[in-house]
């Protein structure tokens, strides 16, 4: 006789990821548990920006992603709003010289045809979207499809929502499987949570999850600093980040890389990206790394200058090799399902994964063709080089 169901589904992983999984789970009417060994918002989640973005994504699946993602956190928006700080205030994509400007018109050009809505701005016109940019640069392109949330109040609101029974502190240590390799549950620390389906929404600790299950996924960590500033007047009103980021977010280098992204927030705050390095999971502080953010969001607003930086703090994105997440079933240990590897693109990509999975959960068409994400597509030769 086989063991009594504890719930419909386990989703593992208390960030964004995970609770837009159980958000929309449990809304197509399946029963959810959300396991976590730490607190809400702990890892990747907790240390983000909260960017919901579509500029910095060239045509393709991540790109029909975003979109599906931008229309859902939209009506998330309208239920949730003010409790998860979601601001619709679009994002400002400038270039220094004529070179980078004309680079940037095609990547728009691009998008556009994609379903982007993407304006060119004239030199003069920039200081209309945003006074206090510095007077220099060629041009730009604003994206109002781009927004920002508070992630970990985006994350803890959306567990709320759903409904689903959640066990912080709980640590997975081991996969439940049949003789066959089906994946039934999950074993913890705690116990024992038997279910037809895992979600593994565990982030940059998303490999060593599908280890259990004796599945390969080569999710990497990659380090990002943020600078936060002191509490400020709303003086950068957009998302404003140069042009070289989008190169940045697409190189494989695992060396460090900086290009200044600029925001204001909610509660006064600006935070100032973004770094990339893989360093494993060291935590400590890279002074060449902070100080480059500095320089290059002086770059874009001089004011900054004369504006104490009150801490900074890193967070691991979870990397996989070609910068697609892994979204769907997994055919190497049926009832698993993956929802990770989303590099830094998480926060903004989360309700359309989230949407995906709970459609494969249930047997629905999905809105979206999961064929790029699928989990397994590192098993071939050579497709995990980073």
């Amino acid at each position: 006789m086989g063991k009594r169901l504890t719930c419909d589904v386990v989703v593992v992983g208390a960030g964004v990821v995970g609770a837009a999984c159980a958000l929309y789970a449990a809304r197509a009417g399946l029963d959810v548990r959300v396991v976590d060994r730490g607190p809400v918002a702990g890892g990747t989640t907790g240390a983000g920006e909260g960017n919901l973005l579509v500029s910095d994504k060239e045509p393709g699946p991540e790109l029909d992603l975003a979109l599906l993602s931008a229309r859902l956190w939209a009506g998330l928006g309208d239920e949730l709003g003010r409790a998860v700080e979601y601001e619709p205030k679009g994002g400002l994509v400038v270039a220094a010289g004529s070179e980078a400007l004309a680079a940037l018109h095609a990547f728009a050009d691009g998008q556009r045809a994609a379903g982007v809505t993407a304006d060119p701005v004239a030199a003069d016109q920039l200081t209309g979207l945003e006074p206090h940019l510095a007077p220099d640069m060629a041009g730009g392109v604003h994206y109002p499809q781009d927004a920002q949330v508070m992630p970990a109040l985006a994350a803890a609101h959306l567990l709320r929502a759903s409904g689903a029974r959640l066990h912080t502190g709980w640590t997975v240590t081991g996969m439940l499987r049949t003789a066959d390799g089906a994946v039934t549950g999950v074993r913890t620390d705690r116990g024992d949570l038997h279910a037809p389906a895992v979600v593994n929404a565990a982030g940059t600790w998303g490999g060593d999850l599908a280890a259990l299950a004796g599945v390969r996924l080569p999710v990497l960590p990659r380090r990002g600093f943020v600078l936060v500033t002191e509490p400020l007047p709303r003086m950068v009103r957009h998302k404003v980040y140069a042009a070289d980021y989008v190169a940045d977010v697409a190189s494989d280098s695992a060396g460090l890389r900086t290009s200044p992204v600029v925001e204001g927030t909610a509660a006064g705050p600006v935070l100032i990206g973004a770094s990339r390095e893989r360093v494993g999971f060291d935590r400590s502080l890279s002074l060449p790394a902070v100080r480059a953010l500095a320089a290059g969001a002086i770059g874009l607003f001089p004011f900054l200058e004369r504006v104490r930086a009150l801490r900074a703090y890193a967070g691991f994105r979870p990397y996989l090799p070609d910068h697609l997440p892994a979204i769907g079933a997994d055919p190497r240990a049926p009832g698993l399902f993956h929802a990770c590897g989303h590099e830094g693109a998480g926060i903004g990509l989360a309700a359309g994964t989230g949407q995906l999975i709970a459609q494969a959960l249930t047997g629905r068409s999905p809105e979206l063709d999961l064929t790029p994400f699928r989990p397994e597509r590192f098993d071939t030769e050579g497709g995990d080089t980073p």
